[in-house]
């Protein structure tokens, strides 16, 4: 089971998850000392559009995005398998981070991918925020020898489509570097 708390312009907080019946640590507990990581986000031509954050919790990542300066709507948010950002397109960041190999999409019966997020839905003021423990994942296979990236898409992700959700072309890319 997924984790999942979202907070944005005009959405609701949204929490799914079970308690440890055995009195350990709930998943997404914070943890002193725990490893983190941000990723500075920016557009093709350089724009500095928000900051991406991976903290190692109990049981799990919580990645977090806060965005600024974006187009407004709903657009896909994904942690992608390379930590390179070059523009103008972002394909050197890969595809997304996966490595449970399932396959795309919360609402997909065969997936997610550990790197899918929730949508980053963006305000008419250019901001949004999202936040989302993974369950199950580690910082160190997410900084593993090539790192990892963030990566906002132009469109909506309909949570289900592989490989991407159709969540069109990335506008936005940080490589995550150790915190």
């Amino acid at each position: 089971m997924r984790l999942v708390m979202l907070a944005g312009i005009g959405a609701a907080a949204l929490s799914l998850g079970a308690c440890n019946d055995e009195g350990k640590m709930a998943t997404g507990a914070p943890v002193a000392g725990a490893p983190s990581a941000t990723a500075n986000l920016m557009t093709a031509t350089g724009a500095a559009v928000g900051r991406a954050t991976a903290t190692e919790v109990a049981g799990g990542v919580r990645f977090t995005v806060d965005a600024m300066g974006m187009p407004p709507g709903t657009h896909g948010a994904h942690v992608h398998m390379v930590g390179r950002c070059d523009a103008p397109d972002f394909a050197s960041a890969g595809s997304h981070w996966n490595p449970t190999a399932m396959k795309h999409g919360t609402m997909n019966p065969q997936g997610p991918h550990q790197g899918d997020l929730p949508n980053l839905v963006i305000g008419n003021d250019g901001r949004g925020t999202i936040a989302a423990t993974i369950p199950g994942a580690t910082m160190a296979a997410l900084m593993d020898a090539d790192g990892a990236a963030m990566v906002v898409h132009a469109q909506a992700d309909d949570l289900k489509t592989d490989p991407s959700g159709n969540s069109g072309g990335r506008i936005a890319c940080g490589v995550f570097t150790a915190g």
